[in-house]
């Protein structure tokens, strides 16, 4: 059964950057689209970014465009969002989500 953790989340100053990562377990991740969310809080959850098997489609929510980049690494089973000019609207716990299973999320806290 297809597991996910997430990690590289942290305490960074806005305009720095992090990269999340997706350790998938269980299953091969390949035969799966992935996505990133994320869960302020007090707000709901929303997408953040999507690719598809062999990332050939990738799609971002607007308020992330040209800042964040979606990729995966088949052969380490694993998927990864590299954040770059972060900013404090940004804060919020991360998940990866792939064929209806999610993680548990790692928190990113951007400082103004």
């Amino acid at each position: 059964q297809l597991q996910l953790v997430e990690s590289g989340g942290g305490l960074v100053q806005s305009g720095g950057s992090l990269r999340l990562s997706c350790a998938a377990s269980g299953s091969n991740l390949d035969r799966y689209a992935v996505a990133w969310f994320r869960q302020a809080p007090g707000k709901e959850r929303e997408g953040v970014s999507c690719a598809t098997t062999r990332s050939d489609v990738t799609n971002y929510a607007d308020f992330v465009k040209g800042r964040f980049t979606i990729s995966r690494d088949n052969t380490k089973n694993a998927v990864y969002l590299q954040m770059n000019s972060l900013k404090p609207e940004d804060t919020a716990v991360y998940y990866c989500n792939a064929a209806r299973v999610r993680g548990q999320g790692t928190l990113v806290t951007v400082s103004s």
